[in-house]
């Protein structure tokens, strides 16, 4: 099977008839053309939707005009705080998670990394998490901690 080879030459003019004659006797095509200016810089121009990723436990809303809880992500989350209680491993965190058929953003498996990755939003969001009546009745159903029993 034959590869395809590709070549990128800098041009300072426009090449002669001669050049691209030498060229396609070698066996080359001409395959395109960049063209490229300089421009005065404006102002940054505004940034584009959906450039920024959306924070993990929100999803955008049917409106299209702001962001909504998302069940599934606020449940990890959740299992995530309970968990940093718990003083697990990431390693174990994301077994646990693995063993809940709970998925990543991506719809895969957890890894100790994805864990660990999410640490910051679970930082970010553990205040309100920690803070409402479901985490009440969570923790009282949380096995007891040695550390701090």
């Amino acid at each position: 099977m034959k590869k395809i080879e590709w070549v990128r030459e800098a041009v300072t003019g426009w090449p002669d008839s001669q050049y691209l004659q030498q060229r396609q006797s070698a066996g080359w095509h001409l395959a395109a053309i960049e063209w490229e200016r300089e421009v005065e810089q404006t102002a940054a121009a505004p940034p584009v939707a959906g450039a920024e990723e959306i924070p993990y436990g929100t999803r955008i809303a049917n409106d299209c005009l702001h962001l909504e809880e998302n069940p599934t992500e606020i449940e990890v989350l959740n299992c995530l705080a309970e968990m940093v209680v718990q003083d697990l491993s990431y390693t174990r965190m994301a077994q646990l998670l693995n063993e809940r058929k709970l998925t990543t953003r991506d719809q895969k498996a957890w890894t100790a990394l994805a864990v660990f990755k999410l640490t910051p939003r679970l930082i970010e969001v553990a205040p309100r998490i920690l803070s409402g009546s479901e985490w009440e009745s969570r923790k009282r159903h949380m096995a007891r901690v040695p550390w701090n029993s």
